[in-house]
């Protein structure tokens, strides 16, 4: 089994971009330029991230002139747009780029959503995104008949046999993907569970283990046997990688240098996603409890103490210090044949695509395609290019100062 690596596309950038003084303030030039290294690379496409600075759909529509071959992975909230109008978008977006969109199916939270007048409880959000996604595949696979759920309601769209005419059926753009935009997503309460078995068609979760991951994994392809479907599965991931292992290690210490102590205790106090371990559980392993009365105490411990596996690791990121329990910001730390080694060990756990990110984005993104593409088996749906020379000369680059501009360190880093 062959696997998909997908790169980072969402603001803030810089060498430590949770803290102020290590993140850059990314302009429309750094994030094209950021687009063009992952397409160049040979990456199958890039996450772009809801929820921090840009709209993701702006975003991807101003990228596709600046690429060729990536795949946008744009995160959206159900019920934020109309079905209609989101596969008009889709649509759209496809006929421009070739068929190159895929949505990541994000059903938010009790936090989120309300400030956007979106008013669900936690289980009756899945069944109103089921819905919404139904509506939505529908009208990109060109049925104009409406839609009459319990949430989502539509009329027949109107007829328009086009110019002069007085007909009333649509002229419409046909669809680029045949089978529709493919449907990333996570979800892991029951009712999660339930809406993406019936609903995805790639399952998302944080990384842990491999052997962990591969047990949620092999659980969900389960219950999507009983309505006879078949998933394919995916991960998150941080890297840092290195040609040693010293190497990369001593950068982890270096990252977490540069953290202060009042960055992780936010990270240990913030409320644990539904599915995770609750807190005092989680105290209960002597790793875990050592590492909190460290910082408790004003004391930061060494990059290792953070290891919960050979090369996987909990430390400091965009996404958390995820000192509890493997979250959004779990990081493969290692030499190149290391990192190749544990994603070959997730890959024989069930897990096929990998959502990666290292910072900053664009020289990490030279280093890993460097560095780890030629030690693994990937499945992109083209050649990947062999840019040896330039991508090693790249990630010799030094960690830039934000005194510089941000087109400067985007051409930099380029």
């Amino acid at each position: 089994m062959a696997v998909k690596l997908l790169w980072y596309l969402t603001a803030p950038d810089g060498p430590y971009p949770w803290e102020p003084e290590g993140r850059w303030e990314c302009d429309f030039r750094h994030m094209q330029q950021l687009a063009v290294t992952i397409d160049r690379l040979g990456y199958y496409g890039a996450l772009l991230g809801t929820g921090l600075q840009d709209d993701v759909l702006a975003v991807s529509a101003a990228m596709i002139s600046a690429t060729e071959r990536m795949r946008f992975l744009a995160a959206i909230h159900p019920g934020l747009l109309s079905p209609v109008k989101l596969a008009q978008f889709a649509l759209t977006m496809d006929r421009f780029s070739g068929g190159r969109t895929l949505f990541n199916v994000v059903n938010g939270n009790d936090a989120i959503l309300p400030a956007f007048g979106v008013n669900y409880e936690h289980d009756e959000r899945y069944d109103f995104s089921f819905e919404y996604w139904d509506a939505f595949r529908r009208f990109y696979t060109g049925q104009r008949d409406g839609y009459d759920g319990r949430y989502v309601k539509l009329a027949a769209a109107p007829i328009n046999r086009g110019p002069g005419s007085k007909g009333t059926e649509e002229q419409s753009i046909p669809p680029t993907q045949i089978g529709g935009v493919p449907l990333w997503g996570a979800g892991t309460s029951p009712a999660g569970v339930a809406h993406s078995v019936k609903l995805l068609d790639v399952y998302l979760s944080f990384a842990n283990t491999p052997q962990k991951l591969g047990e949620k994994f092999a659980s969900v392809a389960a219950e999507a046997a009983k309505i006879e479907r078949k998933l394919e599965f995916g991960t998150r991931l941080q890297v840092i990688v290195r040609e040693t292992e010293e190497e990369a290690w001593a950068y982890a210490d270096w990252l977490i240098e540069k953290t202060s102590i009042e960055y992780a205790l936010q990270s240990i106090n913030r409320p644990l996603p539904v599915g995770n371990l609750d807190r005092e559980k989680a105290l209960q392993d002597p790793q875990i409890r050592r590492n909190v009365e460290a910082f408790q105490s004003g004391r930061k411990p060494r990059a290792r103490d953070f290891e919960i596996y050979p090369n996987v690791w909990v430390g400091p990121s965009l996404f958390g210090f995820d000192i509890l329990a493997p979250m959004a910001g779990t990081t493969l730390v290692g030499s190149a044949e290391n990192v190749a080694a544990r994603i070959r060990e997730f890959e024989a756990h069930g897990t096929s695509a990998f959502i990666l990110s290292g910072f900053p984005l664009i020289s990490e993104a030279h280093r890993f395609a460097d560095l780890v593409f030629p030690l693994l088996d990937i499945d992109h749906g083209f050649d990947i290019p062999r840019l040896g020379s330039r991508a090693r000369a790249a990630t010799s680059a030094p960690v830039y100062s934000t005194g510089r501009s941000n087109t400067q360190l985007a051409g930099a880093l380029s």
